[in-house]
Parts: C-alpha cells; structure tokens; sequence
C-alpha cells in the first residue's frame, strides 16, 4: 500500500512539472523547499560575527536572500533589499540575511564596502546552506513567518516579484503584531 502511494505521488508530481513551460519546469524542480513547511534549520555566521539560526529566530519575520557577487539580477535587487526592506524595516520584529552563495567572507565584505551596502550578509562557500535550498538559480528570497515556517519564496528579480515580496513581508510583520 505504502509503495502505491509513493508511485501515485510521484505520477502526480510529474504530471503538474510537465504542465509547466520548460523556465518554470526547471526552477520548480530545483526547488527543495515549499510555501508552508517549517524552514530548513541552518545556522551562519555573519560578516560582522554574529552567530544566528533559524530556530532562535522564531518569533521574528526572517528574510533570506541567496546571491552572488557576479550575479546580475542579484546586483540589480540588492540596492531595492537595503533601501525598501532593510532600512525601512529597523526596529521591527525583522531580522534578514543576505547568503553569498560559493563566496567566502572576505569576497562578501569586500563587496559591501564596495557597494556601501549594510544589509548583514554570511558566506557560503561550499553551497551547504543554500544545498538545504534549492540546487540551482539566484537571487532566491525566503520570508519565514514567526512560526518558523516558509510564508514567500521566490526565485529570480523583476519589480513585480520584488513587490510580491514586500507584501509577503508587510504581512507576516502585521500577523506578528495582533499574535
């Protein structure tokens, strides 16, 4: 019985990824998280020395944000992350994270200073926590909601995903506030 259900899950599963256009096929299939699971627990150490992970950040709106250096998107979003989401958003129960992905942490602080950015950013040079993520494609943006649970994922930069993120953002911070 157990075997039947594993088959027809995995039927299914194909059959929704070949309704996909070939794009959205490919992004969905390196996608290994999903709106609603509890976030894959991780730890990082940013670039300034704090320590963090996802379970001590329960409680709080989290914001994670997988890039790269050479990454044009990711260049083209990370001046919209500082100043309508991480300068507006200080003082709230918000915390976000901005993970080089196959970056070590003197690459990562070389560029901030570069950039005049100060968004906290952690490195990972070896693809170990964005492994827990997906397999492929940036910029990846990840909003956990108080319960330490996926409320937005995206994938990719354009205006109207980004703003699709602030709104995402805009209401778990609200959620947070009535709980």
């Amino acid at each position: 019985m157990r075997k039947a259900n594993i088959s027809l899950a995995s039927l299914l599963l194909c059959a929704f990824a070949l309704t996909l256009p070939a794009a959205e096929q490919t992004e969905f299939e390196s996608t290994l998280t999903k709106v609603g699971q509890p976030v894959p627990e991780i730890e990082w150490v940013t670039l300034d020395g704090q320590k963090l992970d996802t379970r001590s950040l329960r409680g709080k709106v989290v914001l994670i944000n997988f890039f790269a250096t050479w990454c044009g998107p990711c260049l083209e979003e990370m001046p919209h992350l500082q100043k309508d989401i991480l300068d507006k958003l200080k003082g709230k129960n918000f915390v976000m994270v901005a993970i080089g992905r196959e970056h070590n942490a003197n690459e990562l602080k070389d560029f901030r200073k570069k950039r005049e950015f100060t968004i906290p950013m952690a490195a990972d040079p070896d693809r170990r926590i964005y492994g827990r993520f997906a397999t492929q494609f940036i910029p990846r943006s990840y909003v956990i909601a108080t319960d330490g649970k996926i409320a937005f994922q995206s994938i990719g930069y354009t205006e109207p995903e980004f703003k699709k993120l602030l709104e995402a953002i805009d209401k778990e911070l609200k959620k947070a506030a009535t709980e």
